[in-house]
Parts: structure tokens; C-alpha cells; sequence
């Protein structure tokens, strides 16, 4: 069994009202909250007056008055595949004040960075756990087996990552620039004599999300090459910098010690380890690249151990990571679920 750290984040309340859950969530859900009692309802309205809703993401709050809530989201290391293709995460996020992805308002991944001392200790801890990540190649979310080589060029080369356009990651995380092409022209504005490569979102690419044929030209038009089935890590290893909205792909850059430049606000910038295009006036402190990580990977977010469905700490999070990863030989998903998946999201519901 993996052992809890000493720093485990504040139990949230006895008694938590989910409502909107998909079954597939459900089990998964209890793991991460051991402390609680968790009634799961279809509708707000069944909550009682002064219970505590836990909702999924931005799901409204229908009398903020009547209820606190806590909004749960996936966690930075997520799984090996996909979560649209309904992998069980090893990893949630529950927060109190708002979204990490939300820049309008403060989260309490934002206030956790912008006000705590990390010790010593948890800087060396972040350092140790940022140097592991990165030995064993981990990501969010763990996807793909190609392999991609860099031009024999003395070219700068750009990794531009693709998301998902209707995701509130970019309608909470963007100003007017909000579209995957839109970022392309930008960069390719920028620099002109750069070698740019675009990877779209893995979801796009697993067909769980649209992407047309003439998406694909246009894109075409400004990169230099358009990557599909790499694993982000590998890709990252290959280039000199990362040009995003407010993809993770720029968190996981910088875990690599690579220039990233945001042209939205996503949670990890604005601490001054980004170029950031479009600054959050709130976020003033500067932080060490080890601070950042002691934040977003060990204080904000819970981890379970798939292997005996327990809370965890990050550093088994990713031993439990590269086991499955390595046991399936680099493929993210099971044949099976390829198959299925479209009977399976149908079933079982997505949210």
C-alpha cells in the first residue's frame, strides 16, 4: 500500500453532495475522498440547505446562497490515456474558490502559489520528484508510440500544441486569441524563420473531439510539420521552445526546462517563468521552477494508487504511472476500448 505524506492537503467536509456524476466517475470519486460521505444526486434541487455541493468543473451552482461548493478537476498526471476515453484517473483536483484553468478569479491553486512559504524540504522534494518525472518521460497524459526527429536544420524549432477549442480551459483561459489557428498565425508572425511544428490534442486525433479536413489544411499553411501519435515528452525533447494558449503542455515544457511562451493565461503562468502575452495583473510573486512544482504537484492536487485503489502521494502516483505505461508496451488504450469506445461514452455518460 502507498503511504500518505505528511503534507496531505486540508479533509474536506463529512458530508458532500456530487450531483451530476457519470457511474463511471462514481468509484473512482470515493477513493480520492476518503474522509467524506459522499450522496451522489441527480439534481441540485434534492440537496439540502447547507449542504456542500461537489460539482465537476464549471458546473453552475444554482443557489450559491444555500450552498458551498468544492469543483473538482482532473490532476496534472492523469493516467496512461485519455480521460474522453473514460481512463480512471490517478489523479483529481478539489478546489474550494474557483478553477486552476479559470483566470478571471483566484483558485486556490493561485492563492497556494501566490502566499505559501514551501520549505526547504518541499523545494527538495519538488526537485526529486521533477527529475524523476522527467527521467521516466511522464506527462498528462501518457499517449502515443510514434517518433519524431528534428530537422537536420539550424533552424529554431517551435512546438505549438493544439487543444481543444470548445474546452473552458480557452473560454475561461483566453482574451480574443482562442483558436488553434489563430495561435499558428501568431507564431508563425513572430517568426517568421523558425521551423514549426503543431501537434493537434490528443482527443482531436482519437476522434473524440471534431477536427475537419480544412482545419487540417489551414493548419498546414503555417507549420512546417504536424505531428499526431508522438508522446508529448518526446516531442519536447526535440525542440528549443513551446508557444501555447493555455495548454499543459507548457507546464510539462517547463518541468523540461524549456522557453514557453503563453498567449493565454493558464495556471502556471504570471510567477515569472514564462513569456507571458497576456499577463495576470493578480499573480505578482516570483516563484523558483521547484516552488511551481512543489504547488501544482504536491500541495493542490490528491492522488490514488490504482494498484490498491488508496490515496497516494505523488512520488507513487508516478511509479504507479510508468508501470502501466511500461506493462502495456506504450499503447495508451487497450485495443478494446478503441473498438467500443463510442458504445462505452454512450453507456455510461461522460461527465
Amino acid at each position: 500500500m502507498s503511504p500518505l505524506s505528511e503534507d496531505m492537503d486540508t479533509p474536506l467536509p463529512q458530508k458532500l453532495y456530487a450531483v451530476g456524476f457519470s457511474r463511471w466517475k462514481r468509484a473512482a470519486l470515493r477513493a480520492f475522498v476518503p474522509e467524506s460521505q459522499i450522496h451522489f444526486r441527480n439534481s441540485q434541487e434534492s440537496v439540502p440547505p447547507g449542504a456542500t455541493l461537489l460539482l465537476w468543473g464549471q458546473t453552475p451552482c444554482l443557489k450559491p446562497a444555500q450552498h458551498s461548493v468544492v469543483r473538482v478537476e482532473d490532476g496534472f498526471l492523469r493516467s496512461v490515456g485519455l480521460g474522453a476515453d473514460l481512463i480512471v484517473p490517478l489523479s483529481y483536483c478539489f478546489d474550494r474558490t474557483g478553477l486552476y484553468y479559470d483566470a478571471r478569479s483566484p483558485s486556490d491553486l493561485e492563492t497556494l502559489l501566490q502566499n505559501t512559504h514551501f520549505s526547504p524540504a518541499m523545494l527538495d522534494r519538488a526537485q526529486a520528484l521533477r527529475a524523476r518525472l522527467v527521467e521516466l518521460g511522464l506527462t498528462k497524459y501518457n499517449v502515443g508510440n510514434q517518433t519524431w526527429q528534428r530537422p537536420t536544420t539550424a533552424q529554431e524549432v517551435i512546438l505549438v500544441p493544439g487543444q481543444v477549442e470548445s474546452d473552458a480551459a480557452i473560454t475561461l483561459g483566453c482574451g480574443t486569441l482562442r483558436t488553434n489557428l489563430a495561435l499558428l498565425q501568431r507564431v508563425r508572425a513572430e517568426h517568421p524563420q523558425a521551423y514549426m511544428v503543431y501537434k493537434p490534442h490528443p482527443d482531436v486525433m482519437a476522434g473524440l473531439r471534431r477536427w475537419g479536413e480544412a482545419e487540417r489544411e489551414q493548419a498546414h499553411q503555417y507549420c512546417d510539420a504536424l505531428v499526431t501519435d508522438v508522446p508529448m515528452d518526446k516531442l519536447l525533447r526535440e525542440v528549443d521552445r513551446v508557444e501555447v494558449l493555455t495548454s499543459a503542455a507548457g507546464f510539462e515544457a517547463l518541468l523540461r526546462e524549456k522557453p514557453v511562451t503563453c498567449h493565454g493565461q493558464p495556471f502556471y503562468s504570471g510567477w515569472g517563468l514564462t513569456t507571458d502575452k497576456s499577463p495576470v495583473p493578480r499573480r505578482q510573486r516570483t516563484l523558483s521552477l521547484d516552488a511551481l512544482v512543489a504547488g501544482v504537484l504536491i500541495a493542490y492536487p490528491r492522488y490514488q494508487d490504482p494498484r490498491d485503489g488508496r490515496r497516494c502521494t505523488p512520488e507513487a502516483a508516478l511509479s504507479a504511472l510508468d508501470a502501466m505505461l511500461q506493462k502495456r508496451g506504450g499503447r495508451a488504450t487497450p485495443l478494446w476500448r478503441k473498438a467500443f469506445r463510442v458504445v462505452l461514452r454512450q453507456t455510461v455518460g461522460v461527465r
